[in-house]
């Protein structure tokens, strides 16, 4: 297939259906955690309880399962995507480079979803090392996630994204680079409290905050205390940057992209706060983890709005 104004719109369109559904896809991923349903068909990987098809399934299983087929939906949308890229963009263009990207990270995102369940780091287990492993893999999740992003504001017609490629000072740059680290570490760190919250529910917001503070409580319990703190100072950070950056941006987007970004940060505080006074109910989790999604593309596609490269290069197929 040649390379058209006529088809790029619709591969534009169907990377961002592309994004869209995988997020979907990562909340229902929560649900499992959340709901407890992670060992729903047992330390068997990619079989359920070593059938194809489970039969008389219990709900941890239906939805477990559920999980695994709306996954493998996402990795055909993604090797559908990367075939479309590679059909329709010249060799070592972005587009192309984006969808791979996105498929060699949906891939690492199976072989980490997998690892939890064939070393049963699920259901009921405890131990840190299911801390880190989901940690490593709400990291990937947003690596996925940025790539899927990316590619879509390329085939929208996105400039090429270069650290030193636009008149941007070196103080910004260092800015919005601290801003995507300060992301994942609020990422990681909720990760680990919405694990604590699963394993060790409580009754009341006393007895949560009793739990928090006592010596004796378990290191997820404690380790929770530290979502809201990084939470509220990265999500400040983030509010001061997006009104910075909205005073120098020329573009439309770029201007709509810093509103957007202080509002969502707005938004998801105020989630993170009810999430606490409510004791992280199944429904709110998702919620919250639909904003820091929202947060996060907006980010990207700040990011990458602001270090575009002007100029010839900005077409080049690199």
């Amino acid at each position: 297939m040649a390379y058209s104004q006529t088809t790029m719109p619709r591969f534009a369109k169907f990377s961002w259906a592309v994004l869209a559904y995988t997020v979907l896809t990562i909340l229902w991923g929560a649900m499992v955690r959340a709901t407890g349903s992670g060992a729903g068909c047992g330390n068997h990987w990619p079989l359920c309880n070593g059938e194809v098809v489970p039969r008389a399934p219990s709900l941890a299983t239906l939805i477990e399962y559920s999980h695994r087929v709306t996954s493998g939906l996402a990795l055909l949308a993604v090797v559908a995507m990367v075939v479309y890229a590679l059909r329709l963009y010249p060799r070592r263009h972005r587009v192309r480079q984006g969808a791979v990207a996105s498929l060699v990270l949906i891939m690492a995102e199976a072989a980490l979803g997998a690892g939890l369940v064939l070393f049963q780091l699920v259901a009921e287990n405890e131990s840190m090392a299911r801390a880190m492993f989901m940690g490593a893999h709400l990291m990937n999740t947003f690596l996925l996630l940025a790539a899927l992003a990316l590619t879509a504001f390329w085939a929208s017609g996105g400039a090429a994204v270069g650290w030193s490629g636009r008149a941007v000072s070196l103080g910004e740059r260092w800015a919005l680079l601290g801003a995507l680290i300060g992301m994942q570490l609020v990422g990681v760190s909720g990760a680990i409290a919405a694990l604590g919250d699963t394993l060790f529910p409580a009754a009341t917001l006393r007895e949560a905050l009793l739990q928090d503070l006592s010596a004796s409580s378990h290191i997820l319990i404690r380790l929770r205390l530290l979502h809201p703190l990084i939470a509220i100072s990265v999500g400040l950070f983030l509010i001061l940057l997006g009104q910075s950056l909205r005073g120098k941006e020329r573009s439309p987007t770029g201007r709509r992209l810093c509103t957007s970004l202080g509002l969502l940060v707005l938004a998801q505080l105020a989630l993170g706060g009810l999430n606490i006074l409510l004791l992280a109910p199944v429904w709110l989790q998702l919620v919250h983890l639909l904003l820091a999604d929202a947060v996060w593309v907006v980010l990207i596609l700040l990011v990458a709005t602001r270090l575009r490269v002007v100029g010839p290069l900005a077409e080049a197929p690199a």
